[in-house]
């Protein structure tokens, strides 16, 4: 997860005066890593059977989406009939949203349970085509469930994670090398995304009295979130990766500014812990769904500003 050209990390790795290309592998940081967008992404081979790695990753970004959207809508799929009459039925907007994120996860867990049973199928040597009326199903299923999938919400409420649903679509309808390759370019934009913010964190809280000791913490933490994030969890490196992780946000969600001394001062400081708190989760948030988050990192870059704006101030009375 090495980072580069931190101006500019599109560019990559400068060598011989020209760029690394994207997809280069060597090792690097004690792992064998891929290159992709400026940075060195830890590395995972394709499995040679192409067909049970599909129908695992299936299994297991389907539970992943449900891990990372809000409460209530893993709905199994023998419900999804239920589920639709519900969604078709409902005329407010606000309950209607809620029917489709149902829905959507019925939907997803049918296409799951389709092709779990192809590939059982394909187990005892009975082949299923691909014009076949169960896959052309579960293609169909992970379409619609992609579809409505754009109005769900990640656990926070802040935004909708619509990249998390279209994952098991990518693994069913393209090579397990192709959907390998948009993960990585997916971490590095993870990883860019973590850099932002872990600069905006430290450009907000530099000058603001009494944060001595803060950044280690918040680099520290962004470096522990990077890995995190291009860390499969049936790797045995995330044995130490997580704990790391673990150990070094809560180290940064503990932290305390030292005690101010004027009114304004402990008024600056209090908004200041609250800010590096809300910044914590929102890393925390993106290594973990492996996305960008946009639309909140935004909103969180415009309370570091309105902040930032206030410590000037009162520097400069």
């Amino acid at each position: 997860m090495t980072r580069l050209n931190p101006a500019n990390p599109g560019i990559g790795e400068i060598e011989m005066g020209l760029p690394v290309a994207n997809g280069t592998i060597r090792h690097t940081d004690g792992k064998e890593s891929v290159f992709y967008d400026g940075y060195w992404i830890r590395y995972y081979g394709v499995p040679e059977d192409e067909y049970s790695e599909r129908k695992d990753l299936i299994k297991q970004l389907t539970k992943r989406v449900f891990h990372h959207t809000e409460r209530g809508i893993n709905t199994p799929g023998y419900k999804l009939d239920e589920a639709r009459d519900a969604y078709d039925k409902e005329k407010d907007s606000n309950r209607r949203r809620v029917n489709a994120a149902m829905l959507a996860g019925a939907l997803l867990h049918r296409g799951s349970d389709i092709f779990a049973t192809i590939f059982e199928l394909k187990q005892r040597g009975i082949e299923v085509t691909s014009s076949n009326e169960l896959m052309l199903e579960c293609e169909s299923c992970f379409l619609e469930a992609f579809d409505l999938g754009k109005q769900v919400k990640h656990y926070s409420g802040e935004e909708g994670l619509d990249e998390l649903w279209g994952e098991p679509l990518r693994v069913f309808s393209m090579p397990i090398a192709g959907y390998y390759e948009t993960r990585y370019i997916k971490i590095a934009q993870t990883m860019a995304a973590i850099d932002r913010i872990t600069d905006r964190i430290l450009d907000t809280l530099s000058m603001a009295p009494n944060f001595t000791g803060l950044p280690s913490l918040v680099i520290e933490y962004s470096a522990a979130a990077k890995l995190e994030s291009e860390t499969m969890k049936s790797d045995h490196a995330i044995f130490k990766v997580w704990p790391d992780f673990v150990v070094a946000g809560d180290a940064l969600e503990a932290f305390e500014p030292q005690r101010a001394m004027t009114k304004e001062d402990r008024a600056i400081s209090t908004r200041g812990v609250k800010l590096v708190r809300e910044g914590k989760r929102l890393v925390e948030w993106i290594a973990s769904a492996r996305v960008p988050m946009p639309k909140t990192t935004e909103n969180y870059f415009q309370k570091c500003a309105a902040f930032k704006t206030t410590v000037d101030a009162a520097r400069a009375a």
